[in-house]
């Protein structure tokens, strides 16, 4: 599906045809013959407008005659029904840039276009370059929001599991990992993507842009580091809780086989009175009460050595 917006006096119009200043948009479902007419329409590369159905394509920038071409990772829900997926991966938007018209494609839906469209009627055709930046702010600002709800799934996660060890907490936990992992590759990709577009100035930014890409690249290392920390600190935890179940199974095994030893003395009596050989109590009115006083006897003694000894 495409769509054309034209900003006409602070208001975002949606047109049927791009025309000099629109802002085309590419969304799912993509069809081959909706990008052959749009790569016909606008003279853009067809390549250009594929690669954003490569889930795996990394941030970067490409100039082919007068069209420039930029990718950039951004976050989205996972709607994947295993349940033991990540919550949210990473896709490709790119971002094309004509002589009149800036175009983004997006193999999924996701709330950094959405956002833009919702401020667009703010924007200036005419200022193409600051319109890229405001979506590389929607991307970082996206990142951002998904890091914090992250953070707060996996509090109330880890405090259930505090509460009570259970395989579906450990796998939720799993689940988060794996986003961090997404979230972590794919902003070290877009750092990569906006220290070389400093170096290069591949977009010719004038000073106000510079400086708003500079703010830019401060705000995707801030949410780079908190993607790291979060993960370090999950890495932590699941490695301390696999430690606490691992002692608590030692406990559990050294407590059967402390019961086990026990529990063998009073066999060991039974077993002996209970020969068909002469024992000497045979005729005993008392034999039974003897033997039963002996196994507790030995039971409790050996016991409270036990736990003298702290074993238990």
């Amino acid at each position: 599906m495409i769509q054309y917006f034209k900003n006409i006096n602070h208001t975002t119009v949606e047109v049927d045809k791009p025309e000099e200043g629109t802002w085309v948009n590419v969304l799912p479902p993509l069809k081959q013959e909706e990008f052959t007419e749009l790569s016909n329409k606008l003279d853009i590369p067809i390549d250009f407008l594929t690669d954003s159905l490569d889930i795996d394509e990394r941030s970067r920038f490409e100039k082919d005659s007068t069209v420039k071409l930029l990718v950039i990772k951004t976050p989205t829900e996972n709607n994947s029904f295993n349940e033991s997926d990540a919550y949210y991966i990473t896709i490709p938007i790119c971002v094309i840039l004509t002589h009149t018209q800036i175009v983004t494609v997006n193999s999924f839906e996701n709330t950094a276009i959405k956002k833009f469209l919702s401020t667009f009627q703010n924007r200036h055709p005419d200022k193409k370059n600051m319109m890229v930046l405001k979506i590389f702010e929607k991307v970082v600002q996206n990142f951002m929001e998904h890091l914090k709800e992250i953070n707060q799934r996996r509090n109330v996660f880890e405090q259930k599991l505090y509460d009570a060890s259970r395989n579906e907490h450990l796998l939720e936990l799993m689940r988060i990992q794996k986003s961090l992992v997404y979230f972590v590759t794919a902003l070290r990709s877009n750092e990569l993507l906006f220290i070389k577009l400093e170096r290069t100035n591949f977009l010719g930014l004038n000073e106000e842009e510079k400086e708003f890409l500079n703010d830019l690249i401060v705000d995707n290392s801030q949410a780079l580091e908190m993607a790291n920390i979060y993960t370090n600190i999950l890495s932590s935890t699941l490695d301390a809780f696999a430690s606490i179940i691992a002692n608590n199974q030692n406990q559990v095994l050294k407590r059967l086989a402390v019961i086990t030893i026990v529990l063998t003395f009073p066999v060991l009596i039974s077993s002996l009175f209970g020969m068909n050989v002469p024992s000497g109590f045979e005729h005993s009115p008392y034999a039974f009460y003897i033997v039963v006083f002996l196994s507790l006897a030995i039971a409790l003694i050996v016991g409270w050595l036990f736990l003298r000894k702290k074993i238990i």
